[in-house]
C-alpha cells in the first residue's frame, strides 16, 4: 500500500443457513476476498492503481450457530459468529443474503430475518444472490422496489411475494435499485451473483480497479440486462 494511503475498511457480513448454495457466496466473495486487508497487502498492492483503492473489506461468515453449516451443493463451512451475537450498537456495513434449493423466509432461520432487519437501516448496502432475494422480500426490505431472482425459481418467488409491493424483473443477470442510493441490489441465480459483484465493484472502488481485479480471477462479467437463462426459462 502506498505511503500515506489509507482505504477505509468496510464491513462485510455473509448471512449463512443450512443447505445454503456454496458458490451463491463463493464466488462473490472470489472478488470481494481480493481487497481483504491480508490478502491485498500480502498478494496486490503492487497492482496498478492500488494506491487509489477507497476501500478494504473485513468479511465475516454468520448464522444461528457455530456448529458446520452444511452447503448444498458444497462443503461444510464453519461461521465465524452466531446472529444473536451481534450486538444492538454494532453496524456492518454490506449485508450479503445467498440463495439456495430450499431457501425461503420460512425456511430460514429467524434469527437471519432479525439480524438482517436490525442491521438494514444501517446497512451502505445490501446484496443478495439467487433465491436470497426471496430471504429478503421476508423481512419486507423489498417492498416498494425492483428485485430478481434465480430464474428456475422465479414464478415461485414471484407467487409466493404476491401482495408484497415487490417489482420481479424477469430478463436481468442483476438488478439495482437507483432510487435509494444503490442500496439494494439482487442478482439471478449462482453465477449471476459474480457478475453483480463485479458491477457492484466498479461502483464501490471504481471500473479501472475492479477490471484489475476481474482480470486476476478471469472473470468475463455479464451486464445487467444479458440474461439468457429468463430466455430459456420461458420468461421473456
Amino acid at each position: 500500500m502506498a505511503a500515506g494511503h489509507n482505504p477505509i475498511t468496510l464491513r462485510l457480513a455473509v448471512c449463512l443457513f443450512e443447505d445454503v448454495t456454496s458458490l451463491d457466496y463463493q464466488g462473490p466473495i472470489a472478488l470481494f476476498g481480493c481487497i481483504e486487508p491480508e490478502f491485498f497487502n500480502t498478494y496486490l498492492q503492487d497492482l496498478p492503481l492500488s494506491a487509489e483503492l477507497k476501500y478494504l473489506l473485513e468479511i465475516e461468515y454468520l448464522a444461528h450457530s457455530l456448529e458446520p453449516v452444511k452447503s448444498s451443493p458444497g462443503p461444510a463451512v464453519v461461521p465465524s459468529r452466531r446472529y444473536d451475537e451481534v450486538a444492538a450498537s454494532e453496524q456492518f456495513d454490506i449485508l450479503m443474503v445467498p440463495g439456495g434449493p430450499t431457501a425461503c423466509p420460512e425456511n430460514v432461520p429467524k434469527s437471519l430475518l432479525e439480524f438482517v432487519q436490525r442491521q438494514a437501516p444501517g446497512a451502505m448496502h445490501i446484496l443478495t444472490i439467487c433465491t436470497g432475494s426471496w430471504v429478503l422480500a421476508g423481512t419486507g426490505l423489498l417492498r416498494g422496489k425492483k428485485a430478481t431472482t434465480n430464474k428456475a425459481s422465479f414464478r415461485k418467488v414471484v407467487e409466493n411475494t404476491r401482495g408484497e409491493g415487490i417489482e420481479w424483473i424477469a430478463k436481468a443477470r442483476w438488478v439495482v435499485n437507483e432510487d435509494d442510493s444503490r442500496k439494494i441490489w439482487t442478482s439471478s441465480g449462482v453465477t449471476a451473483g459474480m457478475d453483480m459483484t463485479s458491477a457492484f465493484l466498479d461502483y464501490l472502488i471504481g471500473k479501472e480497479l475492479s477490471t484489475s481485479l476481474r482480470g486476476i480471477i478471469e472473470l468475463t462479467a455479464k451486464g445487467e440486462s444479458e440474461d439468457d437463462f429468463a430466455v430459456y426459462y420461458g420468461l421473456a
